[in-house]
């Protein structure tokens, strides 16, 4: 049976020992963890993640390959996300002014984030993406992201997510809504911004999923509380409609899993520039394997941490002058770039972090010394 949630004063007492006050903040936090979702810090009376460390602000590194996670810092935003209550204690115990964010991934949720904003509608084709909206529509009084989900939902015949009462709703200072659904059938559903050209549900509405976190609900921040709306406190299913919105719209990873990709030619190149195709080509085709495996699968595979890794060893390799740097630089960003397409700047920037660290580390051949 999952912890019932309350957000309220009534849950600043430690429930082991009630005559024991707890700080609200801490005791959401124990309450959200309970119940299987991952939470992480938010800046004071702010709804942005709490900083990360002076060292993890200036150095651009792999977030899986960061020493902070595993010394339990909250460096990183939801990558620090945690379940682990002696950690929730420290957190919270020692800086009750935090707020509460929840990964909304790991935790299997799927938030509708719908915004009231103030701001003149987008061109036609951005206010429902994929659904034309002929000039001879009159949209006179659409003006936030509560019409355009209620015009989506009412041309499928179906209820507003935000008048949905089976589900966790929260209301938030802007004037917004939460509304809180559970992922089913192992989905892992993509985010999404209401304003994107891109992959959107609607105009101001965002989709906080994989990738995003959500605040929690009784947390404060300077411009007001995140506050349950009536009185149920679970998420709901996803509803299936939704689901097959979001699923149009492109908030699902490709279906299909491509095959394995061979190692490209300027990685060839750089077994030939490492001395032929004997010792020098195994050490290679191993340091890039793990990467161009990672090509296998549409998303996660620990991609970041595979890449810095492969970049840190080549790195060392380089120091030791056992590889040319231009061509094992460029067999790096060809390899992960055919496992990631589209994710060019990320990969430079894993690139130049662990090759940064390797040259550090001259990796000399067996028997040789430096």
């Amino acid at each position: 049976m999952p912890a019932e949630l309350q957000f309220s004063r009534s849950d600043s007492r430690d429930p082991v020992n009630p005559a024991s006050s707890v700080a609200p903040s801490l005791a959401t936090a124990q309450v959200c963890a309970r119940r299987g979702w991952p939470v992480h810090p938010l800046a004071p009376g702010r709804k942005t993640p709490a900083a990360n460390c002076s060292e993890c602000r200036t150095s651009a590194h792999a977030t899986t390959n960061c020493p902070c996670l595993r010394a339990g810092r909250w460096c990183h935003s939801f990558h620090a996300a945690t379940l682990n209550q002696d950690r929730i204690q420290q957190w919270w115990g020692q800086h009750p002014e935090f707020g509460i964010g929840v990964s909304c991934g790991p935790a299997g949720l799927v938030v509708i984030d719908i915004d009231a904003h103030g701001t003149e509608p987008p061109a036609r084709d951005r206010i429902l993406p994929g659904i034309p909206i002929g000039d001879h529509v009159d949209l006179a009084g659409l003006a936030n992201g509560f019409h355009t989900l209620a015009v989506l939902a009412a041309l499928r015949g179906q209820q507003s997510p935000a008048d949905d009462t089976t589900t966790l709703r929260v209301c938030t200072p802007s004037g917004g809504l939460h509304v809180w659904y559970r992922a089913t059938g192992n989905r892992q559903w993509k985010s999404s911004a209401g304003s994107s050209p891109g992959r959107a549900l609607a105009w101001q509405v965002d989709i906080r999923a994989h990738g995003s976190y959500i605040i929690a609900p009784g947390t404060t921040t300077r411009h007001g509380a995140y506050t349950p709306l009536g009185e149920v406190r679970e998420p709901a299913a996803l509803p299936l409609w939704l689901a097959q919105e979001l699923d149009r719209t492109g908030h699902l990873p490709a279906p299909t899993v491509p095959a394995p990709r061979p190692v490209p030619p300027r990685a060839q190149q750089a077994v030939l520039a490492a001395g032929g195709r004997g010792p020098a080509e195994r050490t290679l085709a191993a340091v890039l394997a793990p990467v161009e495996a990672c090509g296998q699968v549409a998303q996660g595979a620990g991609f970041s941490d595979a890449l810095n890794r492969a970049a840190f060893t080549l790195g060392g390799l380089i120091a030791a002058g056992r590889l040319s740097r231009q061509e094992a630089e460029q067999a790096l960003k060809d390899t992960a770039a055919a496992a990631r397409p589209g994710q060019e700047l990320r990969i430079e920037q894993i690139i130049r972090s662990g090759l940064a660290a390797g040259l550090k580390k001259p990796l000399h051949a067996t028997g040789r010394r430096p």
